[in-house]
C-alpha cells in the first residue's frame, strides 16, 4: 500500500469545481502522474498528482476538509 500525503495546507477537493465529477473514486485504476485531488490556498489550486501505479483503496480526508503537510489524503493498492 502507498499513502498519498498533502504537500501543503489547505481545502482538500475530489471535484475540479462544483457540479464536476470527481477526479477518481474509490476502486479506480490510478496511473502515475494521475491528478486525484486539488488542494487550495487562498484560491490557489495545486493538483495532488499520484506518484504510484495501483488501485484506489479509499480516501482518508473528505471533500472540503482542511490537511496540512503531511496529512494522508489517498491510499493506493500497488500492482
Amino acid at each position: 500500500m502507498a499513502t498519498i500525503v498533502s504537500p501543503l495546507p489547505g481545502v482538500f477537493y475530489r471535484k475540479p469545481g462544483p457540479g464536476k465529477p470527481p477526479f477518481a473514486n474509490e476502486g479506480d485504476i490510478i496511473e502515475v502522474g494521475q491528478t486525484i485531488g486539488i488542494v487550495e490556498i487562498m484560491k490557489q489550486f495545486t493538483e495532488i498528482q499520484s506518484d504510484v501505479a495501483g488501485t484506489l483503496e479509499s480516501f482518508e480526508v473528505n471533500e472540503g476538509d482542511m490537511v496540512n503537510p503531511g496529512d494522508s489524503i489517498v491510499v493506493i493498492r500497488e500492482g
